[in-house]
This record gives structure tokens, sequence and C-alpha cells, in this order.
């Protein structure tokens, strides 16, 4: 029961938005939320810092991020793969 607990990490795809940082980037989320009340959708985006060990993902690259533990301060998602490339 306890490695099937391990193995359930959250996986997100996100776009790259910055790749200034040494084997780090930041990878934006965005989700449609319906209004509660008014039954709009609304466009949220969150901001992930995740680690990449090779340099490899550029912004405007799409890529799937996976939790993982605390790598430092605010750095607890890392880079699986990149799966579309900025044109």
């Amino acid at each position: 029961m306890e490695e099937n607990k391990r193995n359930l990490r959250k996986e997100r795809i996100g776009i790259v938005v910055s790749d200034k940082m040494e084997k780090s980037v930041v990878v934006a989320i965005r989700t449609k939320e319906k209004h509660p009340m008014y039954g709009k959708f609304i466009n949220k985006t969150k901001k992930f810092t995740a680690h990449d060990e090779k340099n490899d993902a550029h912004i405007g690259d799409t890529v799937k991020i996976m939790e993982t533990r605390p790598l430092s301060k605010n750095k607890n998602w890392r880079v699986i793969e990149i799966l579309e490339r900025a044109k």
C-alpha cells in the first residue's frame, strides 16, 4: 500500500515563461474556471518554479512537470519532458 502512494505524484502541462535561472524554469499553467454566480469563464494562471537539470527548456516551450520533494524554498516541481519547442 505504501509503495502506491509514493507514485501518485501530480503532473501538469504548462508553458515556460522564464528561464533566466540556472537549472530552473518558471512554468505557467492556465485553467478556465466557471464563475459560481455569473457563469462566465475566467482564465486563471498559476506559476510553478520547476527544476530543469540540463537547462533544456526555454521561453515558450510547452513542458510536462511533476511534483517532487522540495528542492529549494519554492521549487518542488521538476521538468519531465519538453512536449513542444517554441516556434
